[in-house]
């Protein structure tokens, strides 16, 4: 399975120059999965803008980018504000899978930094729960940034059958080697590959970080390969990595942590077991 990882950064408040390089990206790109950060679409240091930005089920910027999934045959993966359908006026930080069948499939970040610059409490509503997506007979689970510091983030994803998990994140260079740490540990203690796209840029003093990448079941990182992509600005990288999506059920046989956590009292048995 080719994955692209679109180390970019956005546009502030303009959804369609940002949709635009999505497209542009999925067409040079050509893999399975083409991964962008978090709050691609409007940009992470919006204030109030947010709620103008956020998108909805069927409007133009989700038609757009359902047709960018559909005409590539890839799934797209982007982070976007997303007006929620049951609570008129609330936001979510989601990330936005749009599936080469047409189908759209949303995952909203659980925690929100309410820290040093980070405002999302005041911005978003969380949610409390997670699941995959199937794409092509392979089970990936998505989460947002902040959430990878809670390894019961990605448990969820993976007793839930996720055999690969995505990552989008829109982090400062100050975050960068925690996002290092944290990244090959949550691909050891579930036994399953991890990709990593963050944003690079500078809006509102805040510096991204990028470091995005990608490692195997047992935390290895893996070789990414540049793309060819023109116009892209200081720290912007369009890559593309191969991840083996059988990997994490020949690798979990020898570290049961699944298994293992299973077998206590309440907790659901692994759904890829």
């Amino acid at each position: 399975m080719r994955i692209a990882l679109a180390q970019l950064a956005p546009v502030p408040g303009d959804l369609e120059r940002n949709v635009a390089r999505v497209a542009e990206a999925v067409r040079a790109a050509k893999s399975d999965i083409a991964v962008f950060p978090e709050l691609f679409l409007s940009g992470y240091r919006v204030g109030d803008r947010f709620h103008r930005l956020a998108l909805a089920e069927g409007d133009r910027t989700t038609e757009a980018l359902r047709e960018v999934a559909r005409a590539s045959r890839t799934m797209v993966v982007v982070g976007s504000p997303l007006a929620s359908a049951e609570r008129k006026g609330e936001v979510y930080n989601a990330a936005l899978a749009f599936l080469p069948n047409e189908e759209l499939f949303v995952q909203v970040k659980r925690y929100l930094p309410t820290f040093g610059p980070f405002e999302e409490g005041v911005q978003f509503t969380a949610t409390d729960s997670s699941r995959p997506v199937a794409l092509a007979g392979v089970s990936v689970g998505i989460e947002i940034c902040y959430d990878t510091f809670f390894p019961e983030v990605s448990r969820q994803l993976a007793l839930g059958g996720a055999e690969l998990l995505l990552v989008i994140s829109a982090s400062p260079v100050t975050s960068r080697r925690l996002f290092e740490r944290l990244l090959p540990a949550r691909a050891i203690e579930n036994a399953v590959p991890v990709v990593y796209v963050n944003r690079v840029g500078v809006e509102d003093g805040v510096v991204f970080g990028g470091g995005s990448g990608a490692w195997d079941a047992r935390g290895e990182p893996l070789p990414l390969t540049d793309v060819p992509f023109p116009s892209l600005g200081p720290e912007e990288r369009l890559t593309a990595v191969e991840i083996d999506p059988t990997e994490s059920a020949r690798w979990r046989p020898f570290r049961p942590v699944l298994r293992d956590v299973a077998s206590r009292p309440g907790v659901p048995p692994p759904a890829s077991l």
